[in-house]
């Protein structure tokens, strides 16, 4: 589930940066156009954040784990 939701945000991201360049090109709302590219950088930066390893002894502990 995980996978998808990082695959999607990805594609959020990649249509808003298609759509801000579209919409400062255009030059119709500038401001709209730079909110949309912080909006797709800030997507980005999440989806780095969740792909980031993490050291084993800091996983999270399992429901099932054997003591």
């Amino acid at each position: 589930m995980t996978n998808l939701i990082l695959s999607l945000l990805m594609l959020a991201g990649a249509a808003l940066v298609a759509g801000g360049v579209y919409v400062l090109r255009k030059g119709i709302n500038k401001k709209q156009g730079w909110l949309m590219l912080l909006a797709a950088a800030v997507m980005f930066a999440n989806v780095g954040i969740w792909t980031i390893p993490v050291p084993e002894s800091n996983q999270p502990v399992a429901a099932n784990s054997a003591d």
